[in-house]
């Protein structure tokens, strides 16, 4: 009589599905940080416009200083202009001069906005060479 101690039998069972647990883990840890993390990243920062650190450009001999204040008046040089009489107070700064460049200078509190709509003014009025005045960065 014969036994048998082993058999073919005796070989670990190969396994032929992937284990996706661990995998699952990782994807689960990655959503969370994505959820936190792009929250974070889309936050409004506030911008304080007014001080630049450009190289100052030279001054013209007599700049036209269109001041928009807090209290969104306008003042075209020293004296108050209204919006709808702007173009006409531009043509008498300028002496009809299109080609003269429009100083802007605004209140730190001036919403963007604003700001746009005056450009649009000048636009409209047709004055183009228009640039921004901000503080000088040291």
């Amino acid at each position: 009589m014969a036994m048998q101690l082993g058999g073919e039998d005796d070989d670990l069972a190969e396994a032929h599905e992937i284990n996706v647990t661990p995998f699952i883990d990782v994807m689960l840890v990655l959503l969370i940080i994505f959820m936190v993390a792009a929250p974070l990243a889309t936050v409004d920062v506030p911008v304080n416009m007014p001080s630049a650190a450009a190289v100052p450009q030279p001054r013209p001999d007599k700049p036209v200083f269109l001041t928009l204040r807090a209290d969104r008046a306008l003042h075209l040089g020293e004296a108050a202009v209204e919006r709808e009489a702007l173009a006409a107070a531009l043509e008498t700064a300028f002496e009809g001069d299109r080609e003269g460049r429009v100083f802007i200078r605004a209140d730190g509190t001036i919403p963007y906005a604003e700001v746009m709509e005056v450009l649009n003014l000048l636009r409209g009025a047709g004055w183009t060479r228009v640039a921004l005045v901000g503080l000088e960065q040291r």
